[in-house]
């Protein structure tokens, strides 16, 4: 879309102003409101976007030990690129639209701490190779009757669910809040965000997402997009929603799960190369070598599909989350469960990977080490039959602490080839510091456990 066909369009919706933003290391979108003028010299030119946003954490608290910026280089601005082809109007404000950005350095590079960046260097690499990659997302979440002022007053401990008991798959509880639903589905939609399912997941208001499969950059906007938008949507109806992977010790965790597949050829000829025409009951051998790559390479990326501390708490047994780099075809106990779909629907289900995550840096790592079992020629271990936690032989287990995940990041050769020393050095001081604030908090438990007997 050029600019001329965008002012038409701005023009035909009654657009009177813009809001334009990135996603940081976290996930968080960091953006602003501005006036059409301010937006059409933007759209010309790029604009200064203050380098903050990759100097600080979840919780706006400066790392002491970022290099790509800090109190050395005085936290300057980074040039931001408007992605005119993420139009979007926002549907609870008609008049606004909305625009994503990529961040650059001043040669006009990638930033290095811009997931964004990262997931489109990558498939830059897969289209190399004659690839182009689909994706779709899932996401569990829990929905509370609290404001963001009630849960911090509650310590976030005692919070009234959305609707009470354990309701999976609930056709009544979905018609008790039917209202809601309709709201998650029509303002995705027209948000630019469609949803194939919604339902009730096991748990006390907790619904699961299915977003429409789409190509891999545009389905990562659309992933990580969904997670601001759905709690807007809630904070409108007094609501609140979690994306955490494991709020509560003693309710299911919530998945963030990946399907893809790649493709080759164009229109009519385009073709899923993860479909054996010759075998359908198997996947092909490049399927199997992707697939292969992605188990090779799961413990040492871990921290970067489980980027919290919080994500660990789900890698429990019998909760659903695998704990060993294993895949099985139909088996949702593995890492990495096989669907046989026929040439339109045959794909991987990544299943490590919880909802917390940053949709493009776990696309980005997913994809990257996909490609590189297929240039290894690497074949994966037997498939898991049954439980894929009572590891086998050759299911390596998975780290089970972000610090012991980071550490695995930070011996990682491979990371640094497939995704870029600079973003893998960056990401690596970032978990080091979440690890750091972690560790020196006094919690709940240590005080029950502790206080009075010791």
């Amino acid at each position: 879309m050029d600019v001329k066909e965008l002012k038409a369009r701005f023009l035909e919706r009654g657009i009177k102003k813009v809001k334009v933003g990135g996603f940081d290391i976290d996930g968080v979108l960091r953006g602003k409101y501005a006036s059409l003028e301010k937006f059409w010299g933007m759209v010309e030119s790029g604009f200064g976007f203050c380098d903050v946003i990759f100097g600080w954490d979840i919780a706006d608290v400066l790392y002491d030990n970022a290099k790509v910026t800090g109190w050395a280089t005085g936290y300057p601005d980074t040039h931001a690129r408007v992605d005119l082809s993420s139009f979007r109007v926002i549907p609870h404000e008609p008049d606004t639209a909305a625009f994503l950005v990529d961040f650059v350095t001043e040669d006009g590079a990638p930033h290095p701490a811009c997931p964004r960046s990262l997931l489109k260097t990558v498939l830059a690499a897969a289209k190399a190779r004659g690839y182009s990659a689909t994706f779709a997302t899932e996401f569990e979440f829990f929905v509370f009757k609290e404001t963001a002022e009630s849960m911090r007053a509650k310590g976030y401990r005692n919070l009234t669910p959305l609707s009470p008991g354990m309701f999976g798959y609930s056709w009544l509880r979905e018609g008790q809040n039917s209202e809601f639903c309709h709201a998650i589905l029509d303002e995705s939609q027209a948000f630019d965000i469609p949803i194939e399912a919604l339902h009730t997941e096991t748990g006390p208001g907790v619904y699961e997402v299915a977003l429409r499969y789409d190509e891999a950059l545009r389905m990562a906007d659309k992933a990580a997009l969904f997670k601001t938008h759905l709690k807007q949507l809630c904070a409108r109806r007094g609501l609140s929603a979690t994306f955490m992977a494991k709020w509560n010790e003693g309710l299911p965790g919530s998945s963030g799960h990946l399907h893809q597949s790649l493709w080759s050829g164009e229109g009519a000829k385009k073709k899923n190369v993860f479909f054996d025409a010759k075998n359908p009951k198997d996947l092909s051998a490049l399927a199997k070598s992707y697939l292969a790559g992605q188990l090779a390479l799961m413990p040492e990326l871990t921290a970067l599909y489980a980027p919290t501390i919080n994500a660990y708490k789900r890698y429990v047994p019998g909760v659903w989350a695998p704990l060993t780099a294993s895949w099985g075809l139909e088996n949702r106990t593995a890492a990495i469960r096989a669907i046989l779909g026929g040439s339109g629907g045959t794909r991987l289900e990544y299943r490590q990977t919880a909802a917390d995550i940053n949709p493009y840096v776990a696309i980005a790592t997913c994809l990257a080490a996909g490609l590189w079992g297929i240039e290894k020629k690497l074949a994966p271990p037997k498939a898991s039959k049954g439980d894929a936690s009572r590891a086998g032989a050759s299911d390596a287990p998975l780290p089970r602490t972000l610090k012991e995940a980071t550490e695995r990041l930070a011996e990682s050769k491979a990371a640094r080839a497939i995704l870029g020393a600079p973003f893998v050095d960056h990401y690596v001081r970032t978990r080091d510091w979440e690890v750091r604030q972690y560790e020196r908090v006094v919690t709940e438990w240590e005080l029950a456990r502790y206080f009075e007997s010791i």
